[in-house]
């Protein structure tokens, strides 16, 4: 049997997308695409009243039910705050529904393009509306998601990817030992360690990248008005807010600081943000370097993994993971950036 016969998304077929969303009262026309996503698969889908929606499949065994439920939970609080996200419809009085054993959901379409990450205006706008969803992110604790730490993003993939021979050997040793002297620099932060600190913890988006902020122009109508609005609450967990905002900068220190500097003044305009987590901003980035990797050699059983990530397990691909561990064991004992 080969790996695609064993995977579950096999069985997902456009017939049974339709009767899933058929089920739920939703008369479709027949029409539907497959998007862009990897770890769920996830569908827009076209109906006959001239609506689309977007129906996501969850991959089985990643979330449980109630993990999935808190995650629509925070999505139903941030809309009721007026903050601009992509939340899963009601159908028959539930958001999660299940269908030939696939867990589900339905959102209304919402277009929009990637935001201009070097116009201050629209990083300004972008900060404001994170420290909104931070507002009502603080107001209580996720109870069933975990959290961001060092043991799940670091020291878990590791010690993974380690027992399962997913490194080839002329590369392991060396990798290991990167990984380790990484896990222990970022060990030296209490908040990331698991330890007590007065460092705040609330609910994030957790994957705020610019490919999960759509952005409507202020000139294009839209039902979700113009500017930002958040998609993809799927790995929604606790850590610390700059969790959110270190995604959305990038290039050379000096462009990341204008970045986050406009990130910041809008932000703060609407919610305080502690400074010293500006010294997370590395080691977050080596935790999401390390948990990539096992992430990928996860999923591998599942056929769209090899068809897109061809370089991934190679001797050269490992190399290239040490080259970068060893350009953020420099960069985690540098001065984080200041704005």
């Amino acid at each position: 049997m080969n790996h695609a016969s064993r995977h579950p998304y096999e069985h997902l077929t456009p017939a049974v997308v339709l009767d899933a969303l058929e089920g739920q009262g939703l008369a479709c026309d027949g029409r539907l695409q497959a998007l862009s996503s990897y770890e769920n698969r996830v569908y827009q889908v076209h109906l006959e009243d001239g609506t689309v929606v977007v129906a996501k499949f969850y991959r089985p065994g990643r979330w449980s039910t109630a993990q999935i439920l808190e995650e629509h939970a925070f999505a139903a609080e941030l809309q009721a705050a007026e903050v601009p996200v992509v939340a899963p419809l009601q159908l028959q009085g539930q958001t999660l529904h299940q269908h030939a054993d696939f867990h589900f959901s339905v959102s209304p379409r919402r277009g929009g393009r990637a935001p201009e990450l070097d116009d201050e205006e629209v990083l300004e706008w972008i900060g404001r509306f994170l420290a909104r969803l931070h507002t009502v992110g603080a107001a209580q604790p996720f109870v069933q998601r975990p959290a961001l730490d060092l043991q799940g993003f670091g020291r878990e993939p590791m010690d993974w990817l380690l027992a399962h021979d997913m490194i080839p050997l002329d590369v392991q040793s060396l990798w290991q030992r990167r990984c380790e002297e990484a896990l222990a620099l970022i060990a030296q932060h209490p908040v990331l360690a698991g330890e007590a600190t007065d460092i705040r913890r609330l609910r994030l988006h957790g994957d705020c990248h610019p490919g999960n902020v759509l952005w409507t122009p202020t000139d294009v109508p839209a039902a979700a008005g113009p500017g930002p609005h958040f998609v993809d609450l799927d790995d929604a967990r606790m850590g610390p807010a700059v969790q959110d905002l270190w995604m959305l900068v990038s290039g050379e220190r000096a462009q990341r600081t204008y970045q986050l500097s406009c990130l910041l003044d809008g932000y703060e305009q609407m919610r305080d943000f502690d400074r010293r987590e500006l010294a997370l901003i590395e080691p977050l980035r080596t935790l999401r370097l390390i948990h990539y990797s096992a992430w990928l050699a996860r999923r591998w059983d599942d056929p769209t993994f090899p068809l897109n990530f061809p370089w991934f397990g190679s001797s050269d691909y490992w190399k290239g993971q040490i080259q970068m561990l060893e350009d953020q064991l420099e960069a985690m004992q540098e001065e984080p950036l200041m704005v």
